[in-house]
């Protein structure tokens, strides 16, 4: 798999998880990559967490959180 094949399964994996309404709560890095928590905004729904391994995937989600914004809408990929 490429490096951008990673990088995009993780973006959609984020990206996906805001547009259902979770929310980021915290980054937790270490040697093994990005832990980054989501907790849902019903309080039914149980926590989740990513691990993130590539660099990209850890800058779009600190993007998203400094921006203030959620992706409008799914992004289209290519196979």
């Amino acid at each position: 798999m490429s490096a951008f094949d990673e990088f995009d399964q993780e973006r959609q994996a984020i990206d996906s998880l805001l547009l259902q309404g979770y929310t980021v709560t915290g980054i937790f890095e270490d040697l093994d990559g990005a832990r980054v928590r989501f907790i849902p905004s019903e309080p039914a729904g149980e926590p989740v967490e990513l691990l993130l391994l590539t660099a990209d995937a850890r800058k779009h989600v600190t993007t998203l959180i400094f921006g203030g914004s959620k992706p409008a809408s799914p992004i289209g990929t290519h196979t």
